[in-house]
């Protein structure tokens, strides 16, 4: 029998057994998660407003954009983003990806575009510094996502991990992770794969304070970013 709380849609349901586990980390990691996002909002609200203010005054729509994204156990959840593209976005990249067989390609293998016609001049900058992530601070508060875990993902992305999949599915979806401080979108997503699953096989509370340390000069060089 399905749990209440999951989406009867997920084709990502994680077994009876995994249900009743608490994600990796547990009521320790749990804790740290809660600590440090109240800390960062309280930080970081000056820059939060003065975002929000620049995205709606500069293009009409939303100042936030939330996206479906598998979460623990395969529980859906909207993941939360300053928005950085067009409102009419599904419609721009659909006609872009027709008429250009290499960035069809390139979407195809790595689901993103290094030139990625949708992006607002504004959502530029604010992805090049990935400060279009600070709302899912709010996502970390609601226990849907953690500081660092494997970036959420989509359906279709998620079955790019196959048998490892289940490694995802053990831990909350992270602000940051391995793939973050290792090249982020440089990379392969086999080797993301691999850093997912690594890090949800040897977790440890040190392992993400080394991880959040390796994360503030990652954003600030804009390693893979875009």
């Amino acid at each position: 029998m399905k749990s209440a709380t999951r989406s009867a849609n997920s084709p990502f349901d994680a077994s009876e057994e995994m249900q009743l586990a608490f994600p990796t980390g547990g009521l320790a990691k749990r804790a740290f998660d809660v600590t440090t996002a109240v800390a960062a909002l309280l930080v970081f609200s000056p820059l939060f407003l003065l975002i929000l203010t620049l995205v709606k005054l500069t293009d009409p729509g939303p100042a936030f954009y939330g996206h479906r994204r598998v979460g623990h156990n395969g529980r859906y959840f909207k993941c939360l983003k300053f928005r950085t593209m067009m409102v009419n976005g599904d419609e721009v990249l659909r006609r872009h990806l027709q008429n250009n067989p290499e960035a069809a390609e390139e979407w195809r293998t790595t689901r993103k575009l290094k030139n990625d016609p949708r992006v607002t001049a504004v959502g530029s900058v604010l992805r090049k510094l990935s400060l279009d992530e600070l709302p899912q601070l709010l996502n970390i508060l609601r226990g849907e996502m953690s500081v660092v875990g494997p970036r959420p993902v989509v359906d279709d992305e998620l079955t790019l991990y196959d048998n490892f999949a289940v490694y995802y599915l053990q831990t909350r979806p992270g602000l940051t992770g391995l793939w973050q401080i290792s090249g982020r979108n440089d990379v392969s997503y086999e080797s993301r794969i691999a850093f997912d699953t690594h890090y949800v096989q040897n977790w440890s509370l040190m392992t993400d304070v080394s991880i959040i340390l390796k994360t503030i000069p990652a954003v600030c060089l804009s390693r893979g970013s875009y």
